[in-house]
């Protein structure tokens, strides 16, 4: 297999014409975030917000250039647009005050083949979000439960290490890639395509669009549940996932000092505003207990998810302590739930996750119950 370049790349791509100003779409600019590793390429093409939705033939024929050079695998294109500043055009209004004026839930079904897809967030990073969203999703494994994992971190992804797994996602078809399996979990992470000390220099519309297409063109088979790990923060990837992917429901995770749950408080507060339901909160590093002394120490205060879980009317779904081993297993790519499934952390975490998969159940049967009835008389 011949080596791939970029230089290879952009004189394929010389050859692609914009069909709106009949310029090759390298000449014109149009080719952003070029990445290219092991035969896996991907980049984006910025094109006219308003042309958007007519480029997509567009799109299709750059990949399709790609991917028959010789050592391509597989090549990922995805558009974005950025829309200009219009000061003269009044901003939307919020429908309430405090309000972002964000887009209801999607409905439909945008994954066929899985039943639910559950979001675990925070409002800030090191709160150690991943490690709980892996060992959730291994303790839903557990409980007989067919799961995926989902990393929506483009900047930080950390699933590839997690879950101990390396190499590349392949496509069977040319258009799909199958999703990396280990611990009989499906997962898909943009670590996988690029270098680790690759930095994602991206805008926020190449996020959003990379985003969308690691949930739409990736095989993930039928699945029981899909966890996404999503990115701290409640910014433009956090909005993507809650406004264009059905999500039956949010878990936030959180330590238990006060800033912390200030920017939990806020992610929580996101997912409402765009009907998305909150499971409830977890504390993590809710303590630390000496290993030689057996003595307890409260490093980050203790129970203030709880209490925060009280004031903004959602359920407590339990507290995980500060513990190396948790660290060390989840570093190692053998996460505690796997590889200590008898002990107290690994208990821990099925029971969530046992709590998760009474609300997801829970949730759509509610939601099937809502859904509108056709009588044909």
């Amino acid at each position: 297999m011949a080596d791939i370049n970029e230089q290879t790349v952009l004189g394929a791509l010389g050859n692609v014409k914009d069909p709106i100003s009949g310029n090759d779409i390298v000449s014109a600019g149009m080719v952003r975030g070029l990445q290219m590793k092991d035969g896996h390429v991907a980049f984006a093409i910025e094109v006219d917000p308003e042309q958007g939705p007519k480029m997509e033939p567009l799109r299709k024929e750059a990949e399709k250039t790609v991917h028959a050079l010789d050592g391509v695998l597989t090549a990922t294109v995805v558009l974005t647009a950025e829309k200009a500043q219009q000061p003269a055009e009044p901003a939307p209004q919020p429908t309430s005050p405090g309000s972002t004026g964000a887009a209801p839930q999607p409905t439909g079904n945008a994954l066929p083949g899985v039943a639910s897809i559950i979001a675990v967030a925070s409002g800030k990073g090191g709160v150690g979000k991943s490690t709980t969203a892996v060992n959730l999703a291994l303790g839903l494994a557990a409980a007989g439960k067919k799961v995926g994992l989902m990393d929506a971190d483009i900047y930080g992804p950390s699933m590839p290490r997690m879950m101990g797994i390396t190499g590349q996602p392949v496509s069977n078809d040319g258009k799909n890639l199958e999703a990396m399996e280990n611990y009989g979990i499906k997962v898909m992470s943009i670590g996988f395509l690029v270098e680790d000390d690759t930095p994602m220099i991206w805008r926020g519309p190449m996020v959003q669009s990379a985003l969308e297409q690691m949930m739409r063109d990736v095989n993930w088979g039928e699945l029981d549940v899909l966890v996404v790990d999503m990115p701290p923060g409640t910014g433009d990837a956090q909005l993507t996932m809650a406004q264009r992917v059905p999500l039956t429901g949010a878990i936030i995770v959180s330590t238990p000092q006060d800033i912390a749950l200030l920017d939990a408080r806020k992610g929580l507060n996101m997912f409402r505003k765009v009907d998305v339901p909150v499971f409830g909160i977890i504390e993590n590093m809710s303590y630390f207990t000496c290993p030689h002394c057996g003595e307890r120490s409260e490093i980050f205060a203790h129970g203030g998810a709880r209490e925060e879980a009280d004031r903004l009317g959602c359920d407590f779904l339990g507290e995980i302590p500060l513990d190396i081993e948790i660290r060390v297993t989840s570093d190692g790519g053998s996460p505690i739930v796997v590889s200590q499934p008898d002990g107290e952390h690994a208990k821990s975490y099925k029971s969530i996750a046992l709590e998760v998969a009474g609300k997801i159940e829970t949730t759509l049967a509610q939601q099937e119950a809502d859904a509108p009835k056709i009588v044909i008389q």
